[in-house]
């Protein structure tokens, strides 16, 4: 039987290296063609990989955690006579045609059990140190993956504080992927755009009476209506009024130019178990509010779910942070890198605030933004910020054409 070799293949835009984060194949295992074989991580997202060919594992040539270039053989399958694919795409059917991106063959989708459970190296090595055989555990992480929390039920011990991640103190971890991507271009951005943080706090008392109208919508039950949609929306708007926020800094050999970019493409900050992610809403601009909050969780919960693509995650051209959800008022985001600005929403928190003389409670939000003093001055800045805070403050006046409120 001949024997075909898997080369790591670039699967992002020009992208140099990637990490095996595990393998869901063995040698000696039958495979499918487009079967997920193996997980990496690149400095833009995780991706699985499938087989482009249908045979039985012979060798596997990465081990988890291990860094290789593009090109590197990762896998060698003898094969059965198949027409290969290519990474991502499925076979041709009997029409010809090919199915879409990252379809699966019926045995790829099947849950992964026993000696092939999703697990990380770390728990996996929490379980091998305890005498657990990973085989017979039962994970409750997404796509039933084995969990932390699931080796210690397991040893019949829990863990002393709850843990958004499986850090303990004492580990050492390993910078890789996305994390060093996103490390690295955090320095990039602080040491290269000079940033220039304002803010202004904002009564949100019209703004959650739409947020409430719109929840109250029985067309919108599935949605997730929340304060942050309303944020964006006058972000974006912002952005489109002055259209220098919406704008990238680039070094030329003849000095420096400023790109103002056509359409505005909303990132959006998102804490995952990968850590930071900065997903994109593409062509934020044109849409309603429920488009725009449809969007935002899609992009979100997608990210969240380790699902993102290379492309979801890149061409973002001004950015939103929400650091409220964490019980925050405000802070001092850093630049996206190719970004001008970059706007953070701290938690709403009823406050004394006077209005027409008298002392109110009412909900109050600080926005916080930050940009690129190279190509936004303080007066547009400013005005920008204004802006936001001017559409919260009523933003009914701008949705009164909006016909799904």
């Amino acid at each position: 039987m001949a024997t075909e070799t898997f080369l790591l293949p670039d699967v992002g835009e020009g992208l140099t290296e990637a990490e095996i984060l595990r393998w869901w194949v063995q040698p000696g295992d039958q495979v499918s063609v487009n079967q997920t074989i193996c997980e990496i991580e690149t400095a833009k997202a995780a991706v699985e990989l499938p087989c482009p060919f249908a045979g039985t594992i012979d060798a596997i040539h990465v081990e988890v955690g291990q860094v290789i270039a593009v090109g590197t053989p990762i896998v060698t399958i003898a094969v059965q006579t198949a027409e290969p694919v290519l990474v991502g795409y499925g076979v041709k059917d009997a029409s010809g045609t090919r199915p879409t991106r990252r379809a699966r063959v019926a045995n790829g989708s099947a849950p992964i059990t026993g000696a092939r459970a999703r697990i990380k190296p770390v728990v996996r090595k929490l379980a091998r140190d305890n005498g657990l055989d990973v085989a017979q555990l039962t994970g409750s992480g997404p796509h039933g993956e084995v969990t932390r929390a699931d080796v210690l039920a397991a040893l019949g011990t829990e863990p002393s504080l709850p843990s958004v991640s499986d850090d303990e103190p004492g580990d050492r971890i390993p910078v890789r992927g996305v994390q060093r991507a996103m490390a690295e271009a955090m320095v990039q951005s602080k040491f290269t755009a000079p940033h220039v943080t304002e803010w202004v706090e904002v009564d949100m008392s019209r703004s959650m009476q739409i947020v409430q109208r719109l929840r109250g919508n029985p067309e919108h039950a599935a949605l997730r209506i929340t304060p942050l949609a309303l944020v964006a929306m006058g972000w974006i708007r912002a952005a489109q009024k002055y259209p220098r926020i919406n704008a990238t800094w680039v070094d030329t050999t003849d000095g420096a130019d400023i790109i103002v970019h056509r359409h505005v493409h909303l990132g959006l900050a998102a804490d995952t178990p990968r850590g930071l992610l900065v997903p994109v809403v593409k062509n934020a601009g044109g849409m309603t509010i429920v488009e725009l909050a449809r969007a935002i969780q899609q992009v979100i919960d997608i990210a969240r779910e380790g699902r993102s693509s290379p492309t979801d995650l890149t061409g973002g051209t001004i950015t939103l942070t929400n650091v409220g959800v964490f019980g925050v008022d405000g802070g001092t985001p850093i630049l996206t890198p190719g970004q001008s600005a970059i706007l953070a929403m701290g938690r709403i928190l009823d406050r004394a605030w006077v209005v027409d003389g008298q002392i109110a409670v009412r909900p109050i939000v600080q926005l916080t933004l930050s940009f690129d003093h190279r190509v936004i001055d303080g007066a547009l800045g400013s005005r920008a910020l204004a802006s936001v805070a001017e559409f919260l403050s009523d933003p009914a006046m701008e949705l009164l054409f909006d016909p799904t409120v």
